[in-house]
């Protein structure tokens, strides 16, 4: 009898829709592995809104902080905010917050048909580039100190 171990079968599944319990089992085992040779996590979500006086939703930003970064995930205003400053008080809401919760940096992501003059506005310096993606346009990674 050979002396290696012998792996069990494995079989792989491919789904086009994540299961919440099976997408929480792999966050939770990468967070356990990496918290081996990290500090713990202290990831909390992060949800900036803007509505009129009607209710309607005029803008918002969505992100998350961790390990002393503020991560903007999402930044939006509907068209008749556009120029108005509503993006940069969603952005300068989200950072005072990621300041509260003790984050020195924030990044983001943009591209090239979107807003990165508009985050070079807000101090942001970009710190990498994805050309083709998506195809005929650049993936712009922007950083930021904020403390």
């Amino acid at each position: 009898m050979d002396d290696k171990t012998i792996a069990p079968t494995v079989t792989l599944s491919l789904k086009d829709r994540f299961d919440p319990a099976e997408v929480k089992q792999l966050h939770d085992g990468l967070r356990g592995y990496n918290e081996q040779f990290t500090r713990p996590y202290d990831m909390r979500e992060l949800m900036v809104t803007a509505r009129g006086d009607d209710g309607t939703l005029l803008g918002g930003l969505t992100g998350w902080t961790n390990w002393e970064w503020l991560y903007v995930d999402y930044l939006w205003t509907h068209d008749s905010q556009r120029r108005s400053g509503l993006g940069s008080r969603l952005l300068k809401a989200a950072e005072e917050e990621g300041l509260r919760r003790g984050c020195k940096w924030s990044r983001l992501y943009t591209y090239d048909f979107q807003a990165p003059g508009f985050y070079r506005k807000q101090g942001y310096e970009v710190w990498a580039e994805m050309e083709g993606y998506p195809p005929g346009h650049t993936q712009i990674w922007f950083r930021k100190t904020l403390a």
